[in-house]
């Protein structure tokens, strides 16, 4: 059986994805956030605000993002004057990441923000909670 693209589960998933990202980077906008930018930002928040000091590469691993990448963007929040990068006394090749004041009140605001834009999408969905169930499932 051949699918037409509005039968492909993937072709789908990538419109909506492209569509959902629109409406974040949009929203982010005024806030000078980058999508990237802002899911680094509310990692380390939520990580700080969890008791932890994450590195580099804890924060990569929570959001799921290029180890490389991750590190480009975060010396670009930290020129921002939002995050402070410095040396792990236990290994001096890690750098333990804090958000700044004006850095953890952009990543509340931020996270308001998205939580916003995320409620407005996906208003529509009839039952928001078998989409964050399959989500989590595809995602583990």
């Amino acid at each position: 059986m051949s699918l037409t693209p509005g039968d492909s589960p993937g072709f789908l998933m990538w419109r909506v994805t492209l569509r959902w990202q629109r409406a974040v980077t949009a929203a982010l906008a005024p806030l000078g956030l980058t999508h990237v930018q802002f899911v680094l930002l509310a990692s380390i928040w939520w990580l700080n605000s969890q008791g932890e000091q994450p590195n580099q590469l804890s924060v990569a691993r929570h959001a799921d993002t290029d180890v490389k990448m991750t590190s480009q963007v975060l010396r670009k929040l930290e020129d921002k004057g939002l995050l402070v990068r410095e040396v792990d006394p236990t290994d001096t090749r890690a750098r333990r990441l804090a958000l700044t004041s004006r850095g953890q009140e952009l990543a509340q605001r931020a996270v308001a923000t998205v939580e916003a834009a995320d409620a407005e999408f996906f208003a529509q969905l009839p039952d928001q909670h078998a989409l964050i169930t399959t989500l989590r499932t595809l995602g583990a």
